[in-house]
């Protein structure tokens, strides 16, 4: 259920920082809950996925020694397994508010369908991881009940994307002649279209991010001095360029975000300053 990887899932906890209600406990409850609710059901689409790839995997240097790719767990216990997980997920999500269990019922078919024939579409594939990153953000609003700014979809849409266009291409060069043999879908894809691709999004994200700090409506109901931040997030996405081009990282971005030391101190640094700013620099009369 890789357990790592549900560091994503901390996207859900965006609205409640950014609306300014982290210091309220109830909601910090319910959007603790929705993290929960999504490691859950990301872990049970892990099991599918990992099912649907298992002869796949077989063919890739580090994904051969996942637990169904290996033999180790029945696939028979891994689909059991996922049913559970992800039919409890969904009941508790619904249980606490039925427009959050819709999002999160959106997130498990959209996630399905993905690992089913999905990712087997050129750019379609990039594109729906970005999404999944999207409803997270889209479920964490709802769950509070806050209202959720276009510029902070935008941005999470545009980083989701940089982060999976950056394995795709980790996995193109790693793999070389042997890419297709892993996924069909890489022989649709070269190292050169996709820094072509990472060359746009990178240069988007940062524009975008730049923006919605610097939006009246960010000044209003946000903090007026949120654009501090940038300098930490260009670093953030430069040091990430840096790993995925000299290092060959980027194959597994939370496995890059954890084991890189400056990655890590720039985004403790970045968590450090927005609640610093968002405590000491109210938003605007």
């Amino acid at each position: 259920m890789r357990p790592r990887q549900w560091l994503k899932n901390l996207f859900v906890f965006a609205a409640l920082i950014f609306a300014r209600q982290f210091t309220q406990p109830s909601q910090l409850l319910l959007a603790s809950g929705a993290f929960i609710i999504f490691c859950l059901l990301s872990g049970a689409v892990y099991l599918f996925n990992d099912l649907a790839d298992a002869e796949g995997d077989r063919q890739h240097q580090d994904k051969k020694t996942r637990p169904i790719a290996a033999g180790k767990l029945p696939a028979a216990a891994a689909l059991t397994a996922a049913l559970l997980v992800s039919l409890t997920a969904l009941a508790a999500a619904f249980i606490i508010k039925p427009s959050f269990g819709g999002i999160a019922f959106l997130y498990l078919i959209l996630m399905i369908a993905y690992s089913l024939f999905l990712k087997h579409v050129v750019i379609v594939d990039v594109l729906m991881i970005a999404f999944g990153f999207i409803l997270r953000v889209l479920a964490g609003g709802i769950i509070i009940e806050v209202p959720i700014s276009e510029w902070l979809y935008l941005c999470t849409f545009l980083l989701s994307l940089f982060l999976a266009l950056s394995k795709r291409r980790h996995e193109v060069v790693l793999l070389a002649e042997n890419a297709g043999l892993h996924r069909k879908i890489l022989n649709e894809y070269s190292s050169v279209l996709l820094d072509q691709m990472i060359a746009v999004v990178t240069s988007s994200t940062l524009m975008a991010y730049a923006l919605y700090t610097l939006t009246p409506r960010t000044r209003m109901e946000v903090s007026t001095r949120l654009y501090l931040t940038i300098p930490f997030v260009v670093y953030g996405i430069f040091r990430y360029l840096f790993l995925v081009h000299r290092k060959t990282g980027g194959g597994q971005p939370e496995k890059t975000l954890l084991t890189d030391p400056a990655l890590m101190i720039n985004i403790c640094l970045w968590v450090i300053s927005v609640f610093l700013i968002l405590r000491f620099f109210p938003p605007a009369a």
